[in-house]
Parts: C-alpha cells; structure tokens; sequence
C-alpha cells in the first residue's frame, strides 16, 4: 500500500465523527486532546470526550457537518450511512475505520512516553501485533533516554545560537552524546550540572 507517515497539526482542525462506539470515541478523544474540535454524529456520547468538550449532532445533518469538516472519520455500523458520508467526502481528508483503504488518511495506534510519541501502523494486517509492538516498545525505551533528549534539546538551543554551520551543530551534538563525563552525570541524576557542562563545553570553543 502506498502509505507514508505524516503528522498533521490539529490545534484548528475540525473533526467530524460519524459514529459513537468505542471505535468512534477513541478517534475523537485522541483528536480533542491535541486540540481539534469534534462533533459526532449518533445516539450518545461517552462522558469522557463530553468533558473534553465534544459535541452530539445528529446523523440527519451529515452533509452540512462534512462540508464543516477538514477531517471526516467514519466509525459506524450504518454501511448504508458510512459509504453515503464518504461519497460526499471525496475532497476531504477520510479515514474509514470500516474500510481503511477506502480513506486517504490512517489514524494509527500511538502513545506517548514523556516528549516522545510513537505510532505503529501494521498496514491492517494486526491490531492484535500492534499492542503487543507497543508494549516492547515501552519496554525498551528508559528515562535515561528521555534525559538525553532533554539535554540534547537544551544542547541544540544554545548551538542554534552560536554555530551558524549545520553540519559543525551536528559535530558538536554527536559529541555531546558520545560524552563520558555527561553519560556518568546522568546515571548520577545530577540534570543540572550536565547542563552546565554542556554550557561550558560549547562556549569554550
């Protein structure tokens, strides 16, 4: 299948459900916690993503609530409802959980471990594959990775400031991570102090 991965900013996004299930929740609660505005289409809704701020519509004003949408999800076991709602779609962003090759857009599975979010798309082959993928995957990543990222981050702040070179900035980082005296403050937790190092080891030359 010719899917690439991508992320789409969703701060301004507007969301439209078709659907109420538990498939139809996850996507919306998914989209309203990065921001998007979410309406759904359907009989109830879950008191999680209503708090969130997610809005019950009916499935009678479907063709007013896709022409409202950037992004169309549909999640729902009117077949009949489902292929008319992507029929009307065809111009906007669609993801099918029913038939997601009929969609142009794939709303994988992901979850975050501090600053880092990690999504897994199997192709459709196995949902069942993709959660046992992410708990290895949980299991392999440690703090110790997350507090490199951090001082990278914090190493990469001061360079954009002071090293014009691209290619010197990435130098200067591939050694920042290969460095004893930071590998062995950060084993002793002292955060701070290998932020200093870093200071002083990029301003000193």
């Amino acid at each position: 299948m010719n899917w690439t991965s991508v992320y789409l900013k969703t701060n301004s996004l507007n969301v439209f459900i078709l659907g109420t299930g538990e498939v139809a929740t996850r996507r919306a609660d998914k989209f309203l916690s990065h921001g998007a505005s979410v309406k759904l289409a359907g009989e109830s809704l879950d008191s999680s993503i209503e708090e969130k701020g997610a809005i019950l519509v009916s499935t009678d004003d479907v063709d007013e609530l896709v022409n409202w949408a950037d992004l169309v999800i549909i999640a729902s076991g009117d077949r009949e409802l489902s292929n008319y709602v992507a029929s009307i779609a065809d111009k906007k962003l669609l993801n099918r959980a029913d038939f997601p090759n009929d969609g142009n857009l794939i709303v994988p599975t992901s979850f975050n471990i501090g600053d880092v979010e990690i999504s897994i798309f199997t192709n459709g082959k196995s949902p069942l594959m993709a959660r046992q993928l992410r708990k290895k995957i949980q299991e392999i990543i440690t703090d110790e990775d997350l507090i490199k990222m951090e001082l990278q981050d914090y190493a990469r702040s001061i360079l954009k400031e002071k090293v014009e070179n691209q290619k010197e900035r990435r130098t200067y980082l591939y050694t920042i991570f290969e460095d004893k005296n930071i590998h062995d403050l950060i084993e002793k937790n002292k955060i701070d102090e290998a932020k200093s190092y870093i200071y002083n080891l990029i301003n000193e030359n």
